[in-house]
């Protein structure tokens, strides 16, 4: 991977991006009422979920290729630098509670550390060296995925982090907002979300930014579902850390049984807080223990769990 150093080289490759094209018809836009203002940033999102609409064959493929990784005890971890590193670190914070997932199952990289999370780090997007570096101190498998994000498609450390993966043997994605980008070039399955230029030129936040978010929803969502995260589009394995949590807990075992509250909460003691083990101890009429360990046997899967309870 080369990597553009030279100040009028870099202006040069960065006026051929489509996220970085000026659109001259909105030299006025700071002239315009607010209303109007919100009504052209309105339309401009509007246009994002078609784009990953035509996409989406890249998107189940890569999907599917992470699921049966993670299946055999694998990692999905995310590298990308500035907002798309932050994306990142976002879908895979919000996997734990939303999934009981272990904290490094799913992991977000950024460059430059957490501190990126909120302060620009001079220089650590420019930087391939410091992706290996990150990627080497959580010792990859060729069971793990690394889905590198960078909306330009240019970003060293997100493309960096992609080469070093495969290297290494594991799964590659490349998640970039233009065509025919190194990024996706550099990885196995490459996913180009093209939503086209800016309202605020080069402000890749915007569009582009709504487009990785989408499209890290599905990575994460779906294969959590491929995993038997959820039974139906309930979420059987959210972890019921503080009050909100534990009255949804609650909500779901009801969803899914139709039991009565005394029952629900008999089953949830009995499953040691566990939803997901608490509806199979009510529809497959069978104590804590025995579910915990029939949902053992099948990998975790609510339904093939109950399959074998029920003969």
């Amino acid at each position: 991977m080369t990597s553009t150093s030279n100040p009028r080289d870099l202006r040069a490759e960065l006026e051929t991006l489509t996220t970085e094209a000026f659109r001259p018809e909105l030299a006025e836009i700071d002239q315009l009422p607010t209303l109007d203002i919100a009504r052209l940033m309105n339309g401009e999102d509007a246009a994002v979920p078609t784009a990953v609409a035509q996409r989406l064959p890249e998107i189940a493929a890569a999907i599917d290729a992470i699921a049966e990784r993670m299946g055999q005890g694998g990692r999905l971890v995310y590298a990308g630098a500035g907002t798309a590193g932050r994306l990142g670190v976002l879908d895979a914070s919000e996997c734990p509670p939303t999934f009981n997932t272990d904290p490094g199952q799913v992991v977000g990289l950024i460059a430059g550390g957490p501190e990126a999370m909120v302060t620009s780090v001079e220089g650590a997007e420019d930087s391939a060296a410091l992706a290996r570096a990150d990627l080497d101190a959580l010792r990859l498998t060729p069971a793990d995925t690394v889905v590198g994000i960078s909306a330009s498609g240019r970003t060293p450390y997100a493309i960096g982090a992609v080469e070093h993966a495969r290297a290494q043997g594991a799964l590659t994605v490349g998640l970039s907002c233009n065509p025919d980008s190194a990024l996706a070039a550099a990885a196995e399955h490459g996913i180009e979300i093209v939503v086209g230029p800016e309202l605020l030129t080069g402000s890749t936040r915007l569009k582009a930014g709504t487009a990785q978010k989408l499209v890290l929803n599905m990575l994460s969502t779906i294969t959590m579902i491929r995993l038997g995260k959820t039974y139906g589009n309930l979420m059987v394995d959210v972890r019921a850390s503080n009050d909100k949590l534990r009255a949804r807990s609650r909500r779901i075992v009801a969803l899914a049984t139709g039991a009565a509250d005394a029952d629900i909460e008999r089953a949830l003691t009995e499953a040691g807080g566990e939803v997901k083990t608490a509806i199979l101890v009510l529809l497959a009429e069978v104590d804590g223990p025995t579910a915990t360990g029939l949902l053992s046997e099948a990998d975790g899967h609510l339904r093939a769990a109950l399959r074998t309870a029920g003969g």
